[in-house]
C-alpha cells in the first residue's frame, strides 16, 4: 500500500505527481495515475497546477481536459433568427492549433458514433460547429420518410459527449505523433478531470473503457485521470490494472493528503452500491436504478452462496416470502426502462427501493466509510 503523503499546496502536489509519472532515483515511473477525490477537493485546480508546473516560457507539455476545456466551446443560439444555431470554438487557445489541417471530422466522427445519433460539420474559417439529426416524419401521403434537421441545438449531455470526443481525437493525434513538427508534438502528459458530467451510468462505463483503450499500448505520453464518480473510477481501475491508484483529500488546515487505494476499489458491485445509496438519499431515483440494485443483489447472493437474489430481499410481516419486492425487482428489470430516456419512480416504488437497499446493507456489512458524509470519510 502506498503510504499517505501530505502536500502543502496544489503546486507541490502537482510536482509530486509528475515525479510519480516520470520516476525518481527511488522508484520507476508510472504510465498512468488514477486519482479519486470528492467534489470541492480541488481536482480542477490541481489539473491546472499540473499544467503550469510543466510550462517553460511559451512551451508546455500537458494536454488537459477539465471545466476550462469545456468552456472553449460556447453556444451562439442566433437569438434574432432562432435558426442558425452553432457551437463556437475559442480558436485563440492552443488546444485548436492546426485544426484546419487535421480533417477533424474524420477523427471525431468514429468516436462520436459510439455515443450519439447526430452529425456535425466544422467551419474552420469561422471557428464554429453546426449539428444536424435525421428524423422520421409522416408525409402528406401517409408514408414515412427521413428528414434532416439542420442547425439544431443538442442537449447538454450530447454537447458534453461531443466536446469529449473532440478532446479524445486530439489526444489520439498526440499519442500517434512521430514528428516534432506535428501540431501536438509538444504533448507529453495528458490530464483528464471528470469527463462524465451529465452522463448516465451506461455512458460513464463506456467513456471509462474508451479512454483506457486509447491509453493502453503506447509509451509516448503519461496520463492522470481524476474523478469524483465512484463507478467511473472503479471501471478505470479494472481497465488500467497497472495504474497508480490514489485517493486525494483536503485537510482542515488547507493541505492535501494523498494515499494509495490498493485494489479495494476494483469491485463493481461496491461502486454500484454507493451510487445507489446516493440516489436513494437524494430522491433522484429512476426505473433503471432497480436494474442496478438487482445486479448488486445477484453478485452479493452469489458471493454468499445463495441460489438467487430473492434470498436477500427483506420480508414484511404481511409478505413473509418477500413476494412483492421480488416481483417489483423482476418487473422493473424488463420493459422500456431506458438509460437514455430515464423515467422517475413513483413514490411507492421509491419507498420500496429504499427498504430493499437498507435491508441489504443491514444484513451484509459493507465498509461504512463508503457511505459517510464526504468530510467524515476524509477524516477517517
Amino acid at each position: 500500500m502506498i503510504p499517505a503523503t501530505p502536500h502543502a499546496d496544489l503546486p507541490a502536489l502537482a510536482t509530486h505527481l509528475r515525479a510519480v509519472l516520470n520516476g525518481t532515483d527511488a522508484a520507476p515511473g508510472k504510465k498512468c495515475i488514477l486519482l479519486y477525490a470528492y467534489n470541492g477537493t480541488g481536482k480542477t485546480r490541481l489539473s491546472m497546477a499540473f499544467k503550469d508546473v510543466g510550462k517553460q516560457g511559451d512551451a508546455r507539455d500537458t494536454l488537459y481536459f477539465n471545466a476550462y476545456t469545456e468552456d472553449l466551446f460556447t453556444w451562439d443560439n442566433d437569438l434574432d433568427g432562432d435558426a442558425n444555431r452553432k457551437l463556437r470554438l475559442n480558436t485563440s487557445s492552443r488546444f485548436f492549433n492546426g485544426l484546419d489541417e487535421l480533417e477533424m471530422e474524420s477523427k471525431i466522427g468514429p468516436l462520436l458514433e459510439r455515443y450519439a445519433d447526430f452529425t456535425f460539420r466544422i467551419d474552420y474559417a469561422e471557428g464554429s460547429v453546426t449539428f444536424s439529426r435525421d428524423v422520421v416524419i409522416i408525409g402528406a401521403d401517409g408514408n414515412l420518410r427521413t428528414e434532416i434537421l439542420d442547425n439544431i441545438k443538442v442537449s447538454r449531455g450530447e454537447e458534453n459527449i461531443f466536446v469529449w470526443c473532440f478532446f479524445l481525437a486530439i489526444a489520439q493525434l498526440a499519442i500517434a505523433t512521430t514528428d516534432d513538427a506535428e501540431p501536438y508534438a509538444w504533448v507529453r502528459h495528458i490530464y483528464v478531470d471528470d469527463p462524465i458530467s451529465s452522463l448516465d451510468e451506461h455512458n460513464a462505463i463506456s467513456v471509462a473503457c474508451h479512454i483506457a483503450a486509447v491509453l493502453k499500448g503506447q509509451d509516448r505520453v503519461k496520463a492522470i485521470i481524476s474523478t469524483h464518480h465512484t463507478l467511473f473510477f472503479n471501471v478505470l481501475c479494472n481497465e488500467l490494472g497497472n495504474a497508480d491508484k490514489r485517493f486525494l483529500t483536503k485537510c482542515a488546515d488547507g493541505t492535501f493528503l494523498v494515499r494509495g487505494t490498493g485494489d479495494t476499489p476494483s469491485f463493481h458491485h461496491v461502486a454500484l452500491l454507493t451510487e445507489l445509496q446516493k440516489a436513494a438519499d437524494s430522491g433522484d431515483l429512476y426505473t433503471y436504478h432497480f436494474n442496478m440494485l438487482r445486479s448488486v443483489l445477484e453478485k452479493t447472493s452469489s458471493f454468499h452462496g445463495f441460489g438467487g437474489f430473492k434470498a436477500l430481499i427483506d420480508r414484511d410481516d404481511d409478505d413473509p416470502d418477500g413476494i412483492v419486492h421480488g416481483r417489483l425487482l423482476n418487473v422493473m428489470n424488463h420493459g422500456n426502462y431506458s438509460l437514455y430516456e430515464p423515467v422517475e419512480m413513483v413514490p411507492e416504488n421509491k419507498e420500496a427501493f429504499r427498504r430493499i437497499l437498507a435491508n441489504l446493507r443491514a444484513r451484509y456489512t459493507f465498509n461504512p466509510e463508503l457511505f459517510d458524509d464526504p468530510q467524515q470519510a476524509a477524516a477517517a
